[in-house]
């Protein structure tokens, strides 16, 4: 797996019972997201501005494992664990360096969208082969 991410979880971050909020479990795997494309496909949001292609999430799956406290220092780290013909699944962890826990897990599938005709389109042999670099084996 690799780091994608590093943040820290703040004050404001947490619920009335002290710990981080789902919204911003959410929001960090999300930020992550962003990094892991670009580290796997080098995209970005203006890419492919003239194919209007882009990644959509379409399912996300996500494990609490620990709790996680203000200060809390957080790692997040990713790997591909399936290839399809249009889509690809990935799998994180959110590692709290603070505790030495594991505090969350999501697996998440995104599909190669057309942002024009609003449908899935097939992965490119370039792009997997992009990706083909990343597998992992899952841990589920």
């Amino acid at each position: 797996m690799n780091t994608v991410m590093k943040a820290v979880a703040h004050p404001w971050q947490c619920d009335v019972l002290g710990h981080m909020t789902t919204r911003f479990y959410v929001g960090m795997f999300d930020d992550a997201s962003y990094h892991m494309i670009r580290e796997v496909f080098g995209w970005n949001g203006n890419s492919d501005a003239e194919g209007k292609k882009g990644w959509v999430d379409v399912r996300h799956v996500i494990d609490y494992l620990h709790e996680v406290d203000a200060g809390d220092l957080l790692e997040i780290r990713v790997g591909l664990i399936k290839l399809g013909g249009k889509s690809f699944t990935a799998q994180y962890e959110m590692q709290n360096l603070s505790k030495n826990t594991t505090a969350a897990k999501l697996e998440a599938v995104y599909v190669l969208f057309d942002l024009e005709t609003r449908s899935a389109v097939t992965i490119s042999d370039g792009l997997r082969q992009l990706a083909e670099k990343h597998m992992i084996k899952s841990e589920t």
